[in-house]
């Protein structure tokens, strides 16, 4: 069986572990990215230029029993190449060692500890920054040549003004850190290694549960109301990384505590208003969310264009209730369907859409009063009862 250690190699050559060093003398062969490859030339090993798993692959398949290196940048253990390549090296013989990373690098470069933040990769993948910066005090982020549009995107959530620790070519000899405002991110053209440490002193990792009305731009929008907001986000039990949408979305009122709870997923709003639409995008700006996506038009037709949904709450349907109950049934058969309804026919067709599907629906009717102050006396005031109806999908985990 052939040996294979997977190598961080750090920030360049100088930061090689003595562990990483020894492993690299013994090898057969070496095999890297072209840019490490070059920088462990002083090893004076037989080298081969791949890192795709693919290559690597190919290329050990071809070899005898030995021993290999394979070169990765950073740590192994940090969003790093090395379980890719341990998955698809399976019948080798496989070990790991660590490297000092950009993470373990800026920070000592700042002279602060670093397990108290969060970390997150945009460099290659997709990654909410905006919400892990919403939710935590101090964020590092591993970036590249995207910094302009990861700028663009926490200006566009309400974070232009906060200040970052921009890191370019951490152990490299032209090396530079910067202090930042967000903001001036959509104007940088950095090299491809680059990192970001985000400061948020006024971090809020909460998940409320019916916020006030008043917490919500409104205009003269229909608006989902605290407690029935809250009894119908019970109904949808979100998790952290549901994907899931709003139909009808109004004044974006469940689309925001929708994008709170589920904040490592993605949420879509879709509306046919145009003063709903604006209010949607100012209430998410106002909340800081970067996991909304808005979309204008009919949902009956919007739906067929979205992921598989974990999840949906249908809000208005603009009579296209049975249609739309079709389409998010054709778009994942074990989605959670959570509606709103406040007449009695809605009340049938909904019901009558559900068992259509072999669904038989939770319904709670909620009548809520409030106290309105006259003078010196609290009034009763008793708003519109409202139907919540849920069906499919898992409310709670057994």
């Amino acid at each position: 069986m052939k040996q294979v250690t997977i190598v961080g190699v750090g920030l360049s050559a100088g930061t090689l572990t003595r562990e990483g060093a020894e492993a690299l003398a013994r090898a057969d062969l070496i095999l890297g990215a072209p840019r490490l490859i070059e920088a462990l030339a002083e090893f004076g090993k037989p080298s081969v230029a791949a890192y795709q798993p693919e290559e690597i692959t190919r290329c050990l398949a071809s070899q005898g029993s030995g021993r290999y290196c394979i070169a990765v940048s950073g740590d192994t253990g940090f969003f790093s190449a090395a379980r890719g390549l341990s998955e698809a090296l399976a019948d080798c013989e496989v070990s790991w060692l660590p490297g000092i990373s950009s993470l373990n690098a800026l920070f000592a470069r700042l002279r602060r500890p670093w397990q108290e933040a969060a970390l997150v990769s945009c460099h290659g993948r997709e990654a909410n920054l905006v919400d892990t910066i919403r939710r935590s005090r101090l964020t590092f982020a591993l970036t590249g040549q995207n910094l302009a549009v990861l700028g663009e995107a926490l200006t566009a959530a309400g974070f232009g003004r906060l200040t970052a620790t921009l890191g370019e070519n951490l152990g490299l000899p032209d090396e530079r850190l910067s202090t930042v405002r967000l903001a001036e991110l959509a104007d940088m053209t950095p090299g491809s290694l680059a990192v970001l440490l985000v400061e948020n002193p006024r971090a809020d990792d909460r998940i409320p549960c019916g916020l006030p009305d008043e917490s919500f731009l409104r205009g003269k929008v229909p608006m989902t109301k605290s407690e029935v907001r809250a009894v119908t986000l019970s109904r949808l039990a979100l998790a952290p990384d549901s994907v899931c949408c709003d139909i009808g979305a109004g004044t974006g009122s469940v689309t925001v505590e929708m994008a709170l709870a589920s904040y490592r997923g993605r949420v879509f709003a879709l509306e046919r208003s145009e003063e709903a639409l604006r209010l949607i995008r100012e209430n998410c700006r106002r909340f800081h969310l970067g996991n909304v996506s808005v979309l204008p038009g009919e949902a009956a037709q919007s739906l067929g264009s979205l992921p598989r949904l974990d999840a949906a709450f249908i809000g208005g349907s603009a009579g296209q209730l049975t249609a739309i109950i079709d389409a998010l049934m054709a778009n994942n058969p074990r989605i959670r369907i959570v509606l709103n309804a406040v007449t009695l026919e809605t009340v049938q067709e909904a019901l009558d859409c559900f068992q259509a599907h072999g669904l038989e629906p939770d319904i709670v009717q909620l009548a809520v009063t409030r106290t309105r102050l006259v003078g010196r006396r609290h009034m009763l005031e008793a708003a519109t009862p409202v139907f919540v109806m849920a069906g499919g999908g898992t409310w709670i985990e057994s």
